[in-house]
């Protein structure tokens, strides 16, 4: 089986293009946004998958093996042939497909040509723990001075799991300041914070001369 192929672009379809390797002009069917990526003339290198039927062998490319492995899960499912899943990788993006399964969220799946209500409910049916995201949640952006207060305290001698501390009960503390970003300021609170906390344990721990 071709699994992958790599070659100059010779043609470029609405549905198909072809790619020259070694003198054979390789015919491969994709979606629109793979072939946007091919130019005539360029080297183009595209996973492939060649499905093959009594009548006919075709190649199927794809921009990256991610994609490609999504297009075999979703034909896996009956009722689900080639055309219906590139028209649906042209709809969602791979991880979009694998999180709408995860999610049982079939009103999204419908929305590609082709499938329908019942077909989509079969879909999320069928692939539930097989088409899985891969890409974990993003984590929350943390505000805009944290990173620079950070580095300011640690700059200054202390360590970052102190500083890291004292600046979260400063922000707990100013919940205004923290919302804003002054800089400077969350500097001189958090600081006067950790000056704070040392004198509680009896000067156990000196701060650095930086911080004073």
């Amino acid at each position: 089986m071709i699994s992958s192929l790599r070659g100059i672009v010779s043609h470029v379809g609405l549905n198909s293009a072809v790619v020259d390797v070694n003198g054979f002009g390789m015919l491969v069917q994709a979606t629109p946004q793979t072939l946007a990526t091919l130019h005539v003339g360029r080297e183009a290198s595209l996973a492939t998958l060649m499905i093959v039927r009594e009548d006919s062998m075709t190649l199927y490319a794809f921009e990256d093996a991610v994609q490609r492995e999504v297009f075999e899960t979703l034909i896996s499912v009956s009722g689900v042939g080639p055309r219906l899943g590139l028209a649906a990788l042209a709809v969602h993006p791979p991880e979009a497909l694998r999180q709408a399964v995860a999610d049982g969220d079939s009103k999204a799946i419908s929305k590609v040509p082709g499938i329908g209500p019942k077909l989509a409910g079969r879909i999320v049916l069928e692939l539930a723990g097989k088409l899985v995201p891969v890409e974990g949640p993003a984590a929350p952006a943390g505000p805009a001075w944290q990173d620079q207060v950070l580095q300011a305290l640690t700059g200054l001698g202390w360590s970052e799991k102190d500083a890291a501390a004292a600046l979260d009960r400063t922000a707990e503390e100013n919940p205004d300041v923290a919302a804003g970003s002054d800089v400077g300021r969350m500097l001189r609170l958090t600081l006067r914070r950790m000056g704070q906390d040392n004198g509680r344990t009896g000067g156990s721990r000196r701060a650095p001369a930086g911080a004073r």
